[in-house]
This record gives C-alpha cells, structure tokens and sequence, in this order.
C-alpha cells in the first residue's frame, strides 16, 4: 500500500535515519517505539508527506490517504464543535452543495430543453453518490465518535475555541477517525484521554478498516492494538513480528545472537589481519595477501548497538509519617457556578498508593491540587498529619520552567544540603549528560522538560508523593524505572494516571471521580475495570446456562422467577420511554414520505403524458414542483436514517449493559 524505499535525514547536524526502507500492509498494525529523540515524529511526518527526506523515496497507490494526528498543537476555532468535526465530511458536504446548486438551476431552466435533462441526470448521478457514501449515517457517525471520546450532547454546540488543549486535541481526534483514511498515522493519541475514553478509542482502532502505525508509551494500549513492532535505534529500523511484549523477549534474543555474531566476526577479522601482517611482504604469498585486503574491504561489519541510558533513579529513605497522611473534611470548591466538589470527605493513610481515575473534568486535577495545598477551596478543612512531608508533581509542571535558565540552575534553586553536591549525578540519571546540564530549558523538548520537571520534584526526601500525570511525556525505559522506584518506596502517594501497565504494579487502591462525587475498589486499575463491568452487567442481569465448575466458587445470591420479570419488565417499560419520542419522529417522518411519494407518482403519470408539454408554462411549475419533491425525499430519507441510526445505538447499548 505504501512504501519508504531508502530514506535518509538529518536533523541539527546529526543523522535520525540512514538508507531505511519499510513497506506497509493496508491492514497493518504497527507499533513504532524508540526513545524520545530517535525520530518517531519526524518519520510519522515524512510518511504523512509534511516533512520531505533528504534522500530516498516515498510511494503510495494514487487511492491511499493518509491521516496524521500530531502529539499537539492542534487548535480549532470559528465554528461549534459538530460544525467542526462534520468538516471531516468534506466530500459529502461538496456533494449535498452542488446537488443544492443543481436544483436551483433547474428551477430557472426550461423542463423541455436538453441542458434541463442534462442538470436532471447530473441531479441524480449526485444523489446516488450522497448514498454510496452512506451520508445518511453521517450524523450518527460524528455523535458516536464525539460520545465515544468523551463529549456530551450539550457540548456540541459550543464553539471550538473554549475547549481546552487536551479537548483540542480529540477534537482533532474525532475529525481524523471519521475521515477514515487508509493508514492512520497517531502520535500519542492517548495522552488527553481518560480511561473510558482510552477504552473506547482502543476498541473503535481494533475494528478500524485500514493501517495504523502508533506512537505510543502506553503499553497496555500497544500490547492490544498491535501486530507487528518498528524499532528506531542508531538511525535504523529493525522489525518484529509482535506486539509490545513480544519485541521485549525478541529483543534480547536478537542481541545474544548480534553479541555471538560479531565474536565470531572479530575472530575472523583477527586471523585475517595476521595472515596480512605475517606476509604483507613476501613475494610468494603476495596474491592471497591482495585477496584477503579485498575480503576485509568488502565485509560489512557488525556493529554492536548499545544500550541505550536509562532513568536510574532510587528514592531517598524518607521518614516515616503519622497513620494519617492527610485528611479532607467537607470540602466545598466550586468555579463560579460550576460546582466541582460540596461535602468531600477523603482519607489518605500511611502506605496507601492510590490511583485517581475518571473523565475529564471530574475533578482529578483539583483533586491533587487541593491535597497539594496549591487549591483554594470555599469551605471545608485540609489537615496534614503527623511528620507529613509532601512533594508535589503538578500536569502541567513542565510549562512553568524558567525557559530562560539552565537545566543546572533550575535543579540548584530547589536543592539543599548535600544534595548540592550531586546535581550533576542525579541530573545525570534523568539523561542530561555532560553539556547537556548548561542548555537553557528554552531549547529542551517536551520531554526533556518533564523529566527536568520530575528531577526537580523529587531532588527532596519526602514520605507523600502526588503525581498528576507524570509519564505523560517519559518514554518506555524511564517509565520502567520510576516505576520500579515507586515499587521500592516505603511512603504514601497519589497518581492521576490512564496507563494501565505503569499503575498496576504499583497501585493498591483506585479512586474514581464521577460528577462531584468520589468511589474507592480496592486493587488496581484492572480489577477497577473489571469491577466496572461487573456493575454495568448487574445493573440488568440476564438469564444464561450456568456452568457447572462456577458451582464451586462462592455462592451469589439468585433473582427468583418473580423479581426477574419484575426487572424484565422495568427494563422494556424504561426502554419503550426512552425509544417512545424517536419512534414518533419516524412515524410522522414514513407519513411524509408517504404523501411525497404518492403526489411523486402522480406527477410522472402526469409527465408520462405526450400532450403534457404542450403547455409549457403549467409543464414548467409541475417540473418545478417535481424537483422540489425530490429535494424533500432525500432530506426526509436521510432525516429516516439518522432516526434508525439512533434507535439502533440505544437498542445495542442496552443490550450491551444487560
């Protein structure tokens, strides 16, 4: 389907690929990995034609498209948010505006001429293609991916501009995945997104008709999404045939047979340079010594790759606290109108390491901000508890570095004590080396500043962490490691994450925030989930074979016959009130159409007739009047469709949570 045949490019004076070429399946699945800086984004970008290699070639079937959702910067303004979004519908809408123009045309035209056939016939044509794209769905379409990604019905009117970024950026989301370009190319497409949303998104790209290569430090979310593994390291690509998990064990196969290779190479280059030196100048062996100067010439060395740096980082011994950690009494917060919390009640005691989950803009982020201290709230009372000290990692840290100092001095303001005197080590384990110390924060990547950000976080011994969304930005290797640094720490924290394969190991309890309101499971994010859909199933349980070997676990309370109809029937009662209002619509909707077809039919009896046009002006009002029904048809025939379309989506929800 698309192919990068021998492509090249430096960047700032250093090579980020050298002579690659990959090929992509028109179904493939493609994880693409390496560390922050190996050229992940840029190779997105020349694949989606915005950046041009330095040499080598891109080719691609004339009927590919190619969709690019960057890591950020997307911004979207001047229009609400479905306006927006329907944009995605570009070929549709160009299509509905000269099927618009057509009919305006033919109202001015004489119905006997041949330019009115010719308009009749393109009328027409224009009208079976509005069907072959299935623009009747179109607006199912954009309310289940806008729902699916975390928008609700009101939102929809709202202008672009008062969404946030990270709204933003599956504003941007939504747009691309109703494109449905042949290959999806996705930077980090979960970074903005909560954990249903991140849910949803994985299961709407696991039915996704086309490619997908994905950048992402979401284990989890690669592990199911992908097939296949593209490996960037040294200006390279090396491919596996696997998934996330698959290319780590491969990894290490792959480097004991490069190790054992290049031993044998070495071994082999050795005895041929003796011979070389030992006869270099006899007469008699000077052909073989010519020969063997050609063999090293022409052999293409091995070259070990290095592993690369990682975050090497272990938390300071921190003293312990009292049994209570912090404890929120009646917290009142609110934003104006807007009512974030009233009567929060919250305990955190010694040894709990708790993961904040929840949609956007339940109030995660205020959350941690009010046990930070750095939230005001109108009532209520924070009490930190004994020998309690808090050290605290905020979203949007990064961003509120002095851009105009040195990654050095950023560190040294913070520092006290001993500590001073090992910046450059502790700098050192978050991958600032030599020089690298003295950049100014100015020029650091997004990256490099989250992990600045972290470093000057956790420079200071504490007993309670809170973190709101720390990986966002680190790649797989420092991940594992501050992951295995907060396996071995003895003290309390919070964490607002959505990476399932970080917090589970590290996780033991699970907060979620839903409309104000909070919920505690015990265990960690996969048992939250799996909690989750325990709940939605019970809500209307249904009737199934039971199996034999669940007879053995422990016993669960059965419905008797009487309580199963009863809540059989509350099911179909609430069902038949909600579908009761879209049922009406399309009762009077079939009527019009009805009544349309009928006058329709008797217009081209009409029309049949030969003595029809000999008078031209009744014969033109008919033909307007002809037109004019067509036009009503097909908007009450796409108006059926979306009314289907949304009695469909409720019948398959509820069956879904039955």
């Amino acid at each position: 389907m698309l192919s990068l045949d021998h492509i090249s490019i430096q960047f700032g004076g250093r090579t980020l690929f050298d002579d690659v070429s990959i090929t992509i399946g028109a179904h493939d699945r493609i994880g693409l990995i390496g560390s922050n800086g190996t050229g992940k984004s840029t190779l997105l970008k020349i694949i989606a034609g915005i950046n041009l290699p330095d040499d080598g070639n891109i080719s691609k079937a004339h009927y590919v498209t190619v969709g690019y959702l960057p890591q950020d910067g997307v911004i979207a303004s001047g229009k609400s948010l479905y306006k927006e979004v329907e944009t995605a519908f570009e070929d549709i809408m160009l299509i509905q505006d000269e099927i618009n123009e057509a009919h305006e045309k033919m109202g001015s035209l004489d119905p006997t001429s041949e330019e009115y056939s010719d308009t009749l016939e393109i009328y027409g044509e224009l009208q079976h293609k509005l069907e072959d794209l299935d623009a009747f769905r179109m607006k199912s379409k954009i309310e289940r991916v806008l729902m699916g990604l975390g928008f609700a019905v009101i939102d929809f009117e709202r202008q672009t501009e008062e969404f946030s970024g990270g709204w933003q950026m599956r504003i941007a989301l939504a747009k691309l995945l109703l494109q449905e370009p042949s290959l999806l190319l996705l930077d980090e497409p979960t970074n903005h997104l909560d954990i249903d949303s991140l849910q949803w998104l994985e299961e709407y790209l696991r039915n996704y008709n086309g490619a997908i290569i994905l950048v992402s430090h979401d284990r989890a979310f690669l592990d199911s999404l992908t097939k296949k593994t593209l490996a960037l390291s040294m200006g390279k690509f090396d491919v596996y045939s696997g998934n996330y998990s698959f290319y780590e064990n491969e990894k290490v196969i792959r480097k004991e047979q490069q190790v054992n290779a290049y031993k044998n190479q070495q071994r082999q280059l050795a005895q041929t340079e003796r011979f070389i030196e030992r006869f270099r100048y006899k007469a008699t062996k000077a052909r073989q010594v010519q020969s063997r100067v050609k063999q090293l010439d022409k052999i293409e060395r091995i070259e070990i790759e290095n592993d690369e740096e990682e975050i090497r980082f272990h938390f300071p011994p921190p003293q312990q606290s009292g049994v209570v950690v912090i404890d929120l009494k009646n917290i009142c917060k609110s934003y104006r109108e807007l009512k974030v919390f009233e009567g929060l009640n919250f305990t955190i005691e010694r040894g709990d390491k708790i993961a904040v989950v929840g949609v956007n803009g339940s109030g995660k982020s205020t959350f941690v901000r009010i046990l930070a201290g750095s939230e005001p709230f109108q009532t209520g009372e924070r009490r930190i508890g004994h020998n309690v000290i808090l050290s605290y990692f905020g979203q949007h840290q990064a961003e509120e570095l002095d851009l105009s100092k040195e990654v050095i001095q950023i560190v040294d303001d913070v520092a006290v004590g001993e500590v001073r005197t090992k910046l450059r080590t502790i700098l050192g384990s978050f991958l600032f080396h030599g020089d690298d110390v003295f950049k100014n924060v100015s020029v650091l990547s997004g990256g490099e500043k989250s992990r600045l950000a972290l470093a000057k976080m956790l420079l200071q011994p504490a007993n309670f962490l809170i973190m709101d969304e720390p990986t966002n930005h680190l790649d797989m290797r420092s991940k594992k490691v501050l992951q295995e640094a907060l396996m071995e720490y003895s003290g309390t924290y919070v964490i607002v994450s959505h990476d399932r394969a970080f917090l589970d190991p590290i996780i033991n309890k699970v907060v979620e925030f839903s409309s104000g309101s909070i919920r505690t499971y015990i265990g960690n994010v996969t048992d939250y989930i799996n909690k989750k859909k325990e709940e939605r199933a019970a809500i209307a349980p249904k009737s199934h074979i039971p199996n034999p070997k669940s007879q053995i676990s422990l016993q669960v309370p059965q419905l008797s016959e009487k309580d199963r109809k009863r809540l059989e029937a509350e099911k179909r009662q609430r069902l038949s009130k909600i579908l009761l209002p879209f049922k009406q619509k399309l009762e009077l909707i079939e009527k019009d159409i009805s009544q349309l077809e009928s006058r329709k039919d008797d217009i081209s009896t009409m029309m049949a007739n030969p003595d029809f046009y000999k008078n031209g002006e009744e014969a033109k009002i008919i033909s307007r009047e002809l037109k004019e029904l067509q036009q009503k048809l097909g908007d009450q025939y796409l108006s059926w469709n979306v009314v289907v379309g949304e009695i469909e989506e409720i019948e398959r929800k509820e069956k879904e949570i039955s």
